[in-house]
């Protein structure tokens, strides 16, 4: 037995000798972005439940020889799909390694559907039903859905991969991932990271924007407090709610109807385990499968392009123009009150709850210390959720099939 011979193999069919081969190199530059994430995710706190997933399932994913996921078995899925029009995951079963397997919960939209009735439990949709009118704020800040797709079409992105980018103005990360994997699941992966990256630095990106469009007056306003909403209402909310708009655009109906479902098990009063579930065990399990599948995607020979820069860029002019179309709505709201709807709270409008809330409330305290707009806020943020899944719907409607 040839001792030297035995090592150089293994040495040889290590992944430490990929890196050294072909585009071994751009796995490294996948490596080190990984760590950039985890970083972000762990150090600074950057959405951590789920960047630290999608930051780990990068790591993963460009350890040559791991074969833990395989993009080109998912080109071929897509390929089968699309000339026969069934979901061929018999061929991903068969052949796919653990995230391949764990994947296709993302592919189905299993587990963005899960998370929402997650979403669902947690959320109070009280200062909405209080205070209808902030409806008009949450649909306002779908502005940078479109703004960013007509952009993305002008640097010659396709539909189908405009709506995906677009819809990262939404602020919701689940409900990009689902529209990016029935569109676009090519990008899934720089759609998702800066999707959960420009969440997670709402609190600054948001108030330059705030304090550019409003004024020192128009910041300080003071607004009544809301009414005190019945457990009736909220109990009928969820079910009308998701009954009217699945029948406006039934293409909602994965996001909606499980958003609703998760608010239904939250104001019963009898369901208190299973609302108890869904926001505890049942959101930590899906989020676990969601970031690593999805951290997975990115491939170093698809992820390192000039089209992930593009995609970047986009997301945050998508979602800078979400908050300026909430603003803008809010300081019209403001002048048709009389002054007595604080535009602050147009910036909440953009889904991601309750951060973008709070720092509608922390901007307004600096110009006036004694106001307190975190629960009016939370109106046009919950109508935000919804308001995206709505988006999503309507662009799934008319790009996908």
């Amino acid at each position: 037995m040839d001792v030297l011979k035995t090592l150089e193999g293994l040495l040889q069919d290590s992944g430490f000798a990929s890196f050294f081969m072909g585009d071994g190199w751009k796995n490294l530059i996948m490596i080190a972005v990984a760590f950039v994430l985890l970083y972000l995710g762990i150090k600074k706190k950057f959405e951590p439940l789920l960047l630290v997933g999608i930051a780990f399932g990068t790591l993963l994913t460009n350890l040559p020889g791991g074969e833990l996921y395989h993009a080109e078995l998912w080109d071929a899925f897509l390929d089968a799909e699309n000339a026969a029009a069934y979901h061929n995951y018999g061929l991903i079963l068969a052949h796919g390694g653990l995230i391949d397997i764990l994947y296709i919960g993302v592919k189905a939209g299993i587990y963005p559907s899960l998370i929402f009735i997650g979403v669902g439990a947690m959320t109070d949709f009280g200062p909405l039903i209080a205070n209808p009118k902030t409806f008009l704020l949450g649909a306002a800040a779908q502005f940078g859905v479109f703004f960013a797709f007509f952009g993305a079409i002008l640097l010659g992105f396709s539909g189908n991969e405009a709506a995906s980018i677009g819809i990262i103005g939404g602020a919701d990360g689940p409900t990009a991932i689902f529209l990016t994997t029935q569109l676009a699941p090519n990008l899934l992966g720089p759609i998702a990271i800066a999707a959960y990256s420009y969440m997670a630095l709402i609190p600054m990106i948001q108030p330059p924007i705030m304090k550019a469009l409003t004024t020192e007056k128009e910041r300080s306003v003071k607004m009544t407090q809301l009414r005190e909403v019945s457990k009736t209402e909220k109990i009928i909310f969820p079910i009308i709610t998701a009954a009217f708009v699945i029948l406006l655009l039934p293409s909602t109906a994965p996001l909606i109807g499980c958003l609703m479902f998760g608010n239904l098990l939250r104001e019963t009063g009898v369901t208190d385990r299973l609302s108890d579930t869904a926001q505890n065990a049942l959101m930590n399990i899906v989020t676990l499968f969601l970031g690593i599948s999805v951290g997975a995607t990115t491939v170093a020979a698809k992820f390192l392009t000039l089209q992930t820069l593009g995609i970047v860029l986009l997301g945050l002019i998508a979602f800078c123009f979400s908050t300026i179309g909430g603003l803008l709505v809010g300081k019209l709201m403001y002048k048709l009150s009389g002054g007595k709807i604080n535009p602050l709270i147009g910036s909440a409008g953009v889904s991601a709850v309750p951060m973008a809330a709070r720092v509608s409330q922390i901007v307004g305290q600096k110009a006036n210390p004694s106001n307190f707009l975190l629960m009016h806020a939370m109106g046009p943020n919950v109508a935000g959720v919804i308001g995206s899944a709505i988006a999503a719907g309507f662009l799934l409607k008319v790009f996908g099939a």
